[in-house]
């Protein structure tokens, strides 16, 4: 990923020069005030991470159940993740517990807020304080600037936030860091309590701010590939010739990260195999460097396929019920990538019955139905789809299922009078092999 690693000039301009206050607004989350809060932007790679402590006190009479997140609608449609969690203990023995987070409405709120619950453990009683730990990704929040290029020139992008963190509550007080991808800021927004030392800007500290303030920021900084479409002819030879500024913003390798012990690897695109990928393995994971057949600049497409066999004992198990489960990782194996749509298939032994999948986090789900080879009834097939992906949803994920042995010997059984045909059973199906060919 040396593409997304070369990474260069920043600029942050400044839109409005004094924090603005958005409408008034008073209703139960007043009942609740932040103490302190800090918030962390990174923005070293085109996945935008933002990482908030909130530390936050009730002030009202009656004990309080969630905390409210807020977000300005344009952001809030960019949001990938986010995951909060309560501070338990101090310093080293400083544990974190998982909070339920769930999106939720405000009758008239204002300018189109939009907000996200944290469901407590344990309401919050009056005068009580909890800290809590936010995460949340997002994704196409850099806007190339401008939005074409030549093939020579960097690539420069804008960042847009508030360096006034949007909240319902009062404010005690609050700091903003925004990190950089190298020391080469252009420019950045200057408001009230702004500093800059090497990759980071300092935004604050703010006190006694009222609910609902703003304060708009902007960033440019360049990545090796935001976005910006190609413009002009591409040249090979001085791509070829000039490797550290005639392909500049263009991808040239990319990293798959895949299971232990795979086996059978190919990479191939619609013209045939590709030769130029380098699998490097141990013991937890199998690394596979992919070049793709062209460079890719800003607005190019390319499609490829990563295909690899893996040991099914890995991945497939038996649960105390009876029922067989599968064992894998949700995501894209290609590191630091956004996906806008992941479709994940599951294909099932024929003869599977009453599947079930089980996701860390919300996805579309539906069955279809496969025909394979020899098939009577077709294979059942698990689909789970999802928008907005980062690597961050890479968790294990599982699919349940009941499966009756019997159905091992209804293909063998079709062919049973044919010759040059070896039959080799399997766990969950019957592989064919004739002289010539293997199904």
């Amino acid at each position: 990923m040396d593409a997304l690693r070369s990474l260069g000039r920043v600029i942050v301009a400044f839109w409005i020069l004094s924090h603005l206050s958005l409408l008034a607004y008073s209703s139960s989350p007043q009942d609740l005030q932040i103490l302190n809060t800090e918030r962390r932007i990174d923005l070293s790679s085109h996945i935008v991470k933002v990482f908030l402590t909130l530390k936050v006190e009730n002030t009202g009479a009656s004990p309080v159940s969630e905390v409210l997140l807020a977000f300005p609608p344009t952001q809030v449609d960019h949001i990938a993740s986010l995951k909060a969690a309560l501070t338990v203990g101090k310093k080293k023995k400083k544990s974190y517990v998982p909070l339920e987070v769930n999106p939720t409405d405000l009758p008239d709120a204002p300018n189109q807020t939009k907000y996200f619950s944290i469901s407590l453990l344990n309401p919050l009683n009056a005068g009580e304080t909890a800290t809590l730990e936010v995460l949340y990704i997002l994704t196409h929040s850099l806007e190339p600037f401008p939005a074409e290029i030549n093939q020579a020139e960097s690539q420069l992008v804008y960042y847009r936030d508030s360096a006034i963190i949007l909240s319902p509550y009062y404010i005690k007080q609050q700091t903003t860091f925004i990190r950089t991808p190298s020391t080469k800021v252009e420019s950045f927004t200057r408001v009230e309590s702004t500093n800059r030392a090497g990759t980071e800007i300092k935004y604050g500290p703010y006190k006694d701010r009222p609910a609902y303030s703003y304060s708009p920021i902007t960033e440019h900084y360049r990545l090796s590939h935001a976005g910006a479409r190609h413009k002009g002819v591409f040249s090979r030879v001085e791509y070829q010739s000039r490797p550290s500024s005639g392909g500049i913003s263009s991808f040239k390798h990319l990293l798959a990260r895949l299971p232990p012990r795979v086996h059978s690897v190919i990479y191939r695109d619609e013209i045939g195999n590709i030769s130029s990928s380098h699998l490097r393995m141990d013991y937890l994971k199998s690394d596979l460097e992919i070049e793709p057949r062209y460079p890719l600049f800003g607005g190019w497409k390319a499609t490829f396929v990563i295909g690899y066999g893996l040991p099914l004992e890995d991945f497939l198990f038996e649960s105390p019920d009876g029922r067989r489960y599968l064992n894998f990782t949700f995501g894209c194996p290609l590191a630091e990538t956004v996906v806008d749509k992941l479709i994940i298939k599951v294909v099932l032994p024929e003869g599977s019955k009453d599947p079930s999948a089980v996701v860390p986090f919300s996805v579309k789900q539906h069955l279809e139905t496969k025909y394979s080879y020899l098939d009577v009834a077709g294979r059942t097939v698990v689909v789970l789809e999802k928008e907005n992906v980062v690597p961050e949803h890479n968790s294990p994920f599982q699919v349940y299922y009941s499966f009756n042995p019997i159905f091992m010997l209804a293909e063998p059984l079709i062919f049973f009078d044919m010759q040059d045909i070896i039959l080799i059973p399997q766990d969950d199906y019957v592989e064919l092999r004739s002289q010539d060919a293997c199904v």
